[in-house]
């Protein structure tokens, strides 16, 4: 028999907020992290905007030397694991660091760092390029700092699936506990892509709103009038352990993963079908997984960015999946408030579906003025709605057809 999996930490670093509280907070108040792109000079680019985090300190977690030899998508990974590792109360001691390990990734890794080893490259020479950029830009060295960092001495590997990243990272890392190859993982995934070449190159294929002149509300998912996604930088980290072993500790348990669903589209290297194939697929797995039906879902955190063809795809695979029971189940997504998080959107929903089973509250979707008469379900739209729900579902899908879902319940006995 499988065993058990249940989440015992959280924590995440967004352009909502420093930490998860905030974070949350943020979402429940409806308020945009998307601003001005304050990180480099724009008046060349198409773009303009972004949701950054202007007043992260990677210091708060390592020296100032450190900080300059590791990427900033690694920083926002390891800041994350700190406070899922600390809100999961957890010791490493010379007994059990062989059966804790730790599994995430990311969509795009250290293209900052890379551009910056480019320009260097061109401008002064080879010689001149840092020794450190190697482990700057590789994904695999969010999972072995946090390692490193923490003294896990267990499976450690990376996700990369785009922006499925860490939606397929928390059900992997599932999976080796429930096989029995460890008693804990930290799982998620961290992006910091806002930089010029992130920026021109998501542009160049149109994928970004260039919604300039209204930051807050170009992130629109659903709506008529959307043109793209914004693109955003975050960390996300959730703790997860066999039942068997957080009972035995005595940890708090926030939820336990019950359904996890992955499928490949096997259509476009950037668009979805329209009829959300893919999509569908994933989410039936992790239904069937879960020994539910689509009625026994109370929310459902939509990947949903605010493409065009993206939100209209995902709401005809819920129609698929749910039957007649899709106008029943709430709907929304969080990146019209936290811009696009890439290989850590995945986390950072699965959390906000955790959030909104313990809470009894649904975050809203922000910016739904002129709702899209083909996007016809219930998206709370506007402002956060109390309702209790027993069961979430977590969508997540990336660039190449990668598909996951991911269902999240209270922890009963």
């Amino acid at each position: 028999m499988s065993k058990r999996v249940v989440v015992t930490g959280m924590g995440a670093v967004t352009p909502l907020g420093l930490d998860l509280p905030t974070t949350w907070q943020a979402m429940l108040d409806g308020k945009s992290g998307a601003a001005p792109i304050q990180s480099f000079d724009t008046s060349e680019h198409g773009v303009k905007i972004a949701a950054e985090i202007p007043t992260f300190d990677p210091t708060k977690i390592m020296n100032a030397k450190e900080a300059r030899r590791i990427d900033r998508f690694i920083q926002l990974g390891m800041y994350a694991a700190r406070e899922a590792w600390q809100d999961a109360g957890m010791a490493i001691t010379e007994e059990n660091a062989e059966r804790i390990g730790a599994i995430s990734g990311s969509g795009i890794g250290g293209i900052g760092s890379l551009g910056n080893g480019f320009k260097t490259l061109f401008d002064k020479g080879p010689d001149r390029v840092t020794p450190f950029l190697v482990v700057q830009m590789l994904i695999d060295l969010l999972p072995g700092m946090i390692s490193m960092d923490l003294g896990l001495k267990g499976p450690n590997f990376s996700v990369v699936s785009a922006c499925a990243t860490s939606g397929h990272g928390i059900g992997e890392a599932a999976e080796v506990i429930r096989r029995g190859d460890a008693d804990v993982m930290i799982a998620g995934g961290a992006d910091a892509g806002v930089g010029p070449i992130g920026i021109a190159a998501f542009h160049a294929m149109r994928a970004l709103s260039t919604r300039n002149d209204d930051p807050e509300r170009a992130s629109r998912p659903f709506d008529k009038d959307r043109d793209g996604f914004v693109m955003a930088e975050s960390g996300g980290m959730v703790v997860l352990e066999s039942l068997e072993h957080a009972q035995e500790r005595g940890a708090r348990i926030h939820a336990e993963v019950v359904g996890y669903g992955l499928s490949a589209d096997a259509y476009h290297v950037s668009a979805p079908s329209d009829d959300g194939d893919g999509a569908a697929r994933a989410m039936k797995m992790a239904l069937q997984k879960a020994g539910l039906s689509p009625k026994d879902v109370g929310y459902i955190n939509a990947h949903a960015t605010s493409t065009p063809l993206g939100d209209r795809s995902e709401t005809n695979a819920i129609k698929t999946v749910f039957g007649s029971a899709a106008y029943d189940v709430a709907v929304s997504s969080t990146k019209s408030m936290t811009g696009h998080l890439l290989g850590a959107a995945g986390v950072v929903e699965a959390i906000v579906c955790i959030k909104a089973i313990q809470d009894g509250v649904l975050p809203p979707t922000i910016n739904l003025q002129n709702p899209d008469p083909a996007c016809d379900l219930d998206y709370v739209p506007n402002k956060a709605r109390k309702r209790q729900v027993e069961y979430a579902m977590s969508n997540s899908f990336g660039f190449g057809g990668h598909n996951s879902s991911l269902i999240l319940t209270a922890f009963r006995v």
